[in-house]
């Protein structure tokens, strides 16, 4: 960074520093964005049909849970309010890769 609209070499050199240091934490705020947007893109999925989180099958009496391929025959039970049959599976597998750092 050059600055030469003062008289004195000091002003100068501080209005520099002040500029240098705009650009650089300029830089690192826009690299966080960056990384926090491709993390969050990561996360969120495209919605689309074929992009299954869970799946009631009430002839079989069946629950598919996509993510971590979890099926239950119990489904009666899990719409009468047994949903932890479903989510401490799912918090297992969670707590799982959040150790090996997939999340």
């Amino acid at each position: 960074v050059a600055c030469q609209e003062g008289k004195s070499q000091h002003e100068n050199k501080d209005k520099a520093f002040r500029l240098l240091k705009t650009r650089i934490y300029d830089q690192i705020i826009e690299a966080q964005l960056e990384k926090e947007g491709a993390e969050r893109k990561a996360l969120v999925g495209r919605g689309e049909r074929s992009e299954k989180i869970r799946t009631y099958n009430y002839p079989q009496n069946r629950v598919t849970d996509h993510r971590i391929g979890l099926t239950l025959q119990r489904l009666d039970v899990i719409m009468e309010g047994r949903l932890e049959l479903v989510l401490d599976p799912l918090l297992n597998e969670f707590q799982k890769r959040q150790l090996q750092g997939e999340v």
